[in-house]
């Protein structure tokens, strides 16, 4: 594991103990089903990748890599003061580099990630913060999202439509954005459990809909199949809810795992066999094919890393 970020000194690692442990003290068995709607997920194709390793990046800017992905830099470890926290990561299609995004819309590149523009480049007022952000396949642009649903497209990322005009005020605020396989539309999703789709991107339901209720705890993202032919959406507890072809193949629920802090991100296996949920605390569960490379609570207790300063993860990103 590398990592970059304030107020953090390097020691020699050692070798993880496990390669799906969790590394969190005082777990306490909860019993509760994961909400599932929706068919099983599509088989693998022999051309999908197999992902090395991911990033866990932190609101300071801070970055960890995880098994084979490559630190290339980060404004915590350059020193960047930064004019509002990161809220988000996503990688290149190669994994040789990755953008990172401020709640005020500011886009900071690393490794081979191209600089397509930014919000505060564009001299855009903001009614709303940054919330997330996603690329085009092709790497070649990317969308901002704010918590209105406002969405700002750059490079060759296509606009499909926006919450604001259509004139449509979320009942919660928006928290993520998935895109399609083809890049020709995305999902928004609030933090009730909504779910917004825009372009070739298909709707199959939501939180609000299959409970009659909104998300008993709040969501915090979204991830989508391989084909766009379904989602799944996340709550902050690990609770996780599936819709179209996604498949549901477990949750901290349903293990019976309580995060020492909520679950901050989802991201989906490419060949949506699995996913990844991540923590505030950087600590990182796995479920289906989803590999576990560690995570930041697994290196303290290794003593792979000292931390002066508290760490608030914002995002887990994957690479090929």
């Amino acid at each position: 594991m590398s990592e970059n970020g304030p107020g953090m000194a390097h020691r020699a690692h050692r070798p993880p103990m496990s390669s799906k442990r969790w590394w969190l003290a005082g777990v306490a068995v909860m019993a509760a089903a994961a909400l599932i709607v929706g068919g099983p997920a599509l088989p693998a194709s022999a051309t999908t990748p197999t992902p090395n390793g991911y990033y866990v990046v932190t609101a300071a800017g801070g970055v960890f890599g995880f098994g084979g992905a490559t630190v290339y830099g980060s404004p915590a470890a350059s020193g960047t003061t930064l004019a509002s926290p990161v809220v988000g990561v996503a990688p290149t299609s190669d994994g040789k580099g990755y953008w990172l995004v401020g709640a005020d819309g500011g886009v900071f590149t690393y490794g081979d990630a191209g600089y397509f523009g930014s919000v505060p480049g564009d001299s855009v007022k903001l009614k709303n913060p940054v919330v997330s952000v996603a690329v085009t396949s092709d790497s070649k642009g990317y969308w901002l999202v704010g918590a209105d649903g406002g969405v700002f497209a750059f490079g060759d990322a296509g606009y499909f439509g926006s919450l604001p005009a259509l004139g449509v005020k979320p009942a919660s605020p928006i928290v993520g954005i998935a895109v399609t396989h083809d890049s020709k539309g995305y999902w928004l999703v609030g933090a009730d459990g909504g779910v917004f789709a825009f372009g070739d991107a298909g709707y199959f339901g939501n939180v609000p809909t299959l409970l009659g209720t909104p998300a008993p705890s709040p969501v915090v993202g979204i991830a989508t199949t391989p084909d766009g032919g379904g989602y799944w959406v996340v709550q902050n507890d690990g609770a996780v809810s599936r819709f179209g072809d996604a498949g549901f193949y477990g949750s901290t629920l349903t293990t019976g795992v309580v995060p020492l802090a909520p679950v901050v991100g989802v991201s989906a296996t490419p060949d949506g066999k699995g996913y990844w949920l991540v923590g505030g605390d950087g600590g990182v569960f796995t479920f289906g094919d989803a590999a576990y490379f560690g995570s930041i609570p697994a290196e303290l207790a290794a003593g792979g890393v000292t931390l002066t300063s508290p760490v608030s993860v914002v995002g887990l990103a994957v690479t090929p």
